[in-house]
């Protein structure tokens, strides 16, 4: 027996460590945490400039066309100067012998692509075909970016020795006395006035389409596709894992299958999930041909498969933990066990239940590796509810790792990985909010 005082300590003793791990384990998140969230809200709130509301009305329709026309014109008046420094240039350039102008040309081409970077295609030139060639910088931010691109140029500095480092050197030293010489001074004094930046709340970016490998637009199919996904399995596993629990705690006799049913569905619940990924491959669309290809249906049985097995223990435990005296006052009363368990012992074990499924929801919404193989694609239309039987969708965590590791211009769209960061992080918080809330209200009705 120990005595009050050593008890006493104990129980402090474990309050403080526990008190101590939620606080590491809070202070861990907000770090991880609060710079995606920052970044991420920055896909929804930034100074867009003219060009983006362009974006916004010619392929959203939405905006004042005559209030951007009077923008574009301001603008276009603004940006005069600039193409009329370039088209000079472009005249002494060609005045110069040939030797000479193959010499100074390079440098001449890497201003004006940094300006059509900046500003969009030139006067007089054809309109690039794709839609990242047509339009100037969208965002402030990047537009700060490409216009250092204008006035800089990278060198390295070997003054120190070694393998020296790189240092911005001026473009303008490069054409003094010539016809570009003022681009320089009057690009950086005007970047303003010819991009019109405007703080901008671009709420839509949660459900407008993407263009151009989302290079514009939002991340509508993408958020659409994981809501297919997480709420297909949710139906798919909840009921099977219920039904199984169900099984396993009231009707099945405890012998040597019924334990190594138990130890198979632990052993399930620490396979990777990259390995379901694969059994959804191989079962699913090459064994069965559910689906001609990847689609919604086969990734949501695959995630289905995935959370099974926690959903299985934890209905399990919840039903043990309803009081036997439950059941033995409904059988007392003349329900057969069927009834009893139905009118009883599962209503009381719900809030359990539906804690299991509140973390199985959180893991399905954020996997990448099962629907590699079974359900996403790098971009796509948003889904009608029929198509989800035999198409493929795009999903916020694979698009997240496809644009982090395989696009071709990775730092250019910088906000849109971290808004699918921010955004999936909110959607898993407010599916699972909605079962808390859900959870909370069944038992305080079984209280009452």
């Amino acid at each position: 027996m120990l005595r009050l005082g050593t008890r006493k300590l104990l129980d402090r003793s474990f309050t403080s460590m526990g008190v101590i791990s939620i606080a590491l384990l809070t202070a861990a998140l907000l770090i991880l945490l609060a710079p995606m969230c920052v970044r991420g809200l920055g896909a929804y709130v930034f100074q867009g400039t003219v060009e983006f509301r362009r974006v916004l009305l010619e392929k959203f329709q939405r905006g004042d066309r005559d209030e951007l026309q009077k923008e574009i014109a301001a603008t276009t008046a603004a940006r005069q100067p600039v193409f009329a420094a370039l088209a000079a240039y472009r005249k002494e350039l060609e005045a110069l012998p040939v030797a000479q102008r193959r010499k100074i040309k390079p440098e001449f081409e890497q201003v004006r692509a940094a300006v059509k970077e900046l500003l969009g295609p030139l006067p007089g030139e054809e309109v690039p075909l794709m839609m990242r060639g047509q339009y100037g910088q969208t965002r402030w931010d990047r537009a700060q970016v490409k216009l250092q691109k204008v006035l800089f140029y990278e060198d390295y500095d070997f003054s120190g020795g070694g393998l020296g480092h790189k240092v911005l050197k001026p473009r303008v030293e490069k054409f003094r006395g010539t016809a570009l010489e003022p681009l320089f001074a009057y690009v950086e004094k005007n970047a303003e006035a010819m991009l019109a930046p405007q703080l901008t709340f671009y709420g839509r970016f949660l459900t407008d389409e993407s263009y151009d490998a989302h290079f514009f637009g939002g991340i509508g199919p993408e958020v659409l596709g994981t809501l297919y996904l997480t709420l297909g399995a949710i139906l798919f596993a909840v009921p099977m894992g219920v039904i199984a629990a169900i099984y396993l705690v009231e009707y099945a006799r405890e012998n040597k299958l019924v334990r190594l049913l138990r130890v198979c569905i632990s052993t399930l619940a620490g396979v990777p999930s990259i390995v379901f990924g694969l059994f959804g491959l191989a079962f699913f669309i090459n064994a069965i041909h559910l689906s001609p290809n990847k689609s919604v249906l086969v990734g949501s049985l695959t995630l289905g498969l995935l959370i099974l097995p926690t959903i299985i223990r934890a209905s399990e435990e919840a039903l043990r933990a309803v009081p036997a005296t439950y059941k033995q006052a409904a059988l007392s009363l003349g329900a057969g066990q069927w009834r009893a368990v139905r009118t009883v012992t599962l209503p009381a074990a719900l809030p359990g239940i539906l804690t299991g499924v509140i973390i199985s929801m959180g893991r399905a919404a954020g996997e990448t590796a099962p629907i590699i193989f079974t359900a996403a694609v790098s971009v796509g239309k948003p889904l009608a509810l029929w198509q989800t039987l035999s198409q493929p969708t795009p999903a916020l965590p694979w698009n997240i790792y496809n644009l982090c590791s395989e696009h071709v211009a990775v730092d250019e769209i910088r906000h849109v990985q971290y808004g699918m960061v921010f955004s999936l992080v909110v959607l898993v918080l407010l599916l699972n909010l909605t079962a808390i809330i859900v959870r909370a209200r069944i038992a305080k009705g079984l209280r009452s």
